[in-house]
């Protein structure tokens, strides 16, 4: 009955913490804050919410994947790359979706074919990524759009063309995770391995199609990083993967997947993340020190959001 209850007015809980951080934020800024500020949230929101909604489907199953923000880092890199060689705008979009698309196709592979944990199989996909970052730099902290051929992809350096871009993704996930087989039989997955392939479902196929899915969201949200910054360094999207892991447990996603499992945690939890963040920011906090307080305000979120389910949670743990 308390599981029951607490499925229920989890998406409540998780609005009325983002409409708290809001508040917060207002105070903090004496209510009035900048043109400035307001583009620096909806820049970031963008990427991330972008990320953190392609990565809801990948929860939906009771799974997750910590490699996200590396394969982003990598997405960054090659499509600058391809952009310099002159490939031009449009190119540099298509190579950031492709590397997203196999870094996606290589993780589902590790899952279904050669039946790795996901923890090891993300852990040894950011140890592996981090390396291939880091050759492509070629001992170089960092690497950007040159200067004489910027004019395209400073063009789209715009905070309403990404607000759109995560606007578009956003809409799509919702018919696709709503509205579709994909979702219906991610969350069936996410309830219960056997009964979804007694069914008929295929673990393996459905697998394959929630982490391409979310490796789209991660060659979108590369373009997106690259027209904000037009550059990238070995530590891009380091910490991206557990931020956007700490959105969608704020936003509300029960972190065993299933029935429960909402494509707007995405949104709501990377907006609650970017406005915790600027409010430690305005009020003068480390950055290594906000990082700090995140994660273990992510501890206490976890520790209560799965007090109602643990049985359940850890009787997933064999799903791959």
């Amino acid at each position: 009955m308390k599981s029951k209850i607490f499925e229920k007015i989890r998406p409540v809980l998780s609005f009325a913490g983002l409409i708290l951080l809001i508040i917060v934020y207002l105070f903090a800024v004496n209510f009035k804050p900048s043109l400035f500020h307001l583009q620096t949230i909806i820049d970031q929101v963008a990427v991330m919410a972008v990320l953190s909604t392609g990565a809801v489907f990948i929860f939906s199953l009771g799974s997750f994947d910590i490699s996200l923000g590396v394969s982003a880092g990598v997405s960054v890199c090659l499509g600058i790359m391809a952009y310099n060689a002159g490939f031009g705008l449009w190119g540099m979009f298509v190579v950031c979706i492709a590397i997203g698309l196999a870094a996606g196709l290589v993780n589902s592979l590790l899952s279904t074919v050669f039946k790795m944990p996901v923890f090891i199989m993300t852990m040894a996909m950011m140890t592996v990524l981090t390396a291939i970052l880091q050759i492509l730099l070629d001992g170089k902290t960092d690497l950007k759009i040159i200067n004489d051929i910027s004019g395209p992809a400073r063009s789209v350096d715009n905070t309403w063309i990404r607000l759109a871009f995560m606007a578009v993704f956003f809409v799509v996930c919702i018919v696709l995770f709503n509205y579709t087989r994909i979702g219906r039989r991610n969350k069936i997955l996410g309830g219960s391995a056997k009964v979804a392939a007694q069914t008929g479902i295929s673990v393996a196929k459905q697998t394959i199609v929630t982490f391409l899915i979310s490796g789209a969201a991660v060659g979108i949200s590369a373009f997106l990083m690259i027209t904000r910054s037009r550059s990238v360094s070995t530590t891009t999207g380091t910490s991206l993967g557990m931020d956007v892991m700490m959105a969608i447990v704020f936003g509300g996603m029960p972190l065993s997947g299933g029935a429960y499992s909402k494509i707007s945690s995405g949104v709501i939890g990377s907006l609650s993340m970017v406005l915790l963040s600027q409010i430690l920011t305005i009020l003068g906090v480390s950055a290594g020190l906000s990082q700090v307080y995140k994660s273990v305000l992510f501890l206490v979120v976890v520790f209560v959001a799965s007090f109602a389910y643990r049985e359940k949670t850890l009787s997933r743990a064999e799903m791959f």
